[in-house]
């Protein structure tokens, strides 16, 4: 391809640059990875896959800065519970899909606080690594289901309580939190006011006794109100 992205052997090695956008109907993702086995791997995956353009890779998150990835892709970054990494990329217009190591549920939940949009575990092969980038493409949030999965198991007993009715707009609010959206973002893409939004979301942690966005997060998560594969 010859679109701006980067060539897959060269990109395997070192950073590179692009100094465009994608071709149309193509999705552009950059990888921000140290390991460079993984690395290397990763970009053969998404090399190969007809419908993504290969955007920025790098070791760190100052090398993939240098490249100028235009805003508006995706990013999969290794954040080895780094959320400084996660909000400074989101913070570039990025959309972060969070490659995990050994994760813990806080883990989850703290970083699409920080703004990621999805959180792969260790185990995701190169199809969920796909599927996760289409869903959160398609607007939504993804959390691989094994990580998921813990966090609806540990919410047993707080389920076992009463439920919680959320009207559909807070739900949807709540939606737009778990997949990263700041207040702003949630109010222009529900076209209301900040306003709004922010007394939406104080209906909805008096109703959760959530109250942090991370909290917030995970009782979306548990509830099934953030986007989760089948």
């Amino acid at each position: 391809r010859d679109s701006g992205g980067c060539d897959s052997a060269e990109a395997a090695l070192r950073w590179c640059q692009v100094t465009g956008g994608p071709e149309p109907g193509r999705i552009l993702v950059g990888v921000i990875e140290d390991h460079p086995v993984f690395r290397a791997a990763v970009i053969r995956l998404l090399h190969d896959s007809p419908d993504i353009e290969l955007g920025v890779v790098a070791d760190s998150v100052a090398h993939f800065a240098a490249g100028r990835q235009p805003p508006g892709g995706i990013v999969l970054l290794d954040v080895k519970r780094d959320l400084t990494a996660v909000a400074t990329v989101a913070g570039m217009g990025h959309r972060v899909l969070v490659l995990s190591g050994p994760a813990e549920e806080r883990d989850v939940a703290d970083a699409m606080s920080a703004g990621a949009r999805g959180y792969l575990a260790q185990e995701a092969d190169g199809p969920e690594i796909l599927r996760a980038i289409r869903t959160i493409v398609a607007g939504h949030s993804y959390v691989s289901p094994i990580l998921a999965g813990f966090l609806l198991n540990s919410a047993g007993q707080q389920r076992a309580g009463p439920r919680i009715e959320l009207s559909a707009q807070e739900r949807r609010v709540l939606a737009l939190v778990a997949a990263g959206e700041r207040d702003a973002d949630i109010a222009a893409r529900m076209a209301i006011s900040i306003r709004t939004v922010r007394s939406y979301l104080d209906r909805i942690r008096d109703k959760t006794g959530r109250r942090r966005r991370p909290e917030l997060t995970r009782f979306a998560i548990e509830q099934g109100i953030a986007h989760r594969p089948p």
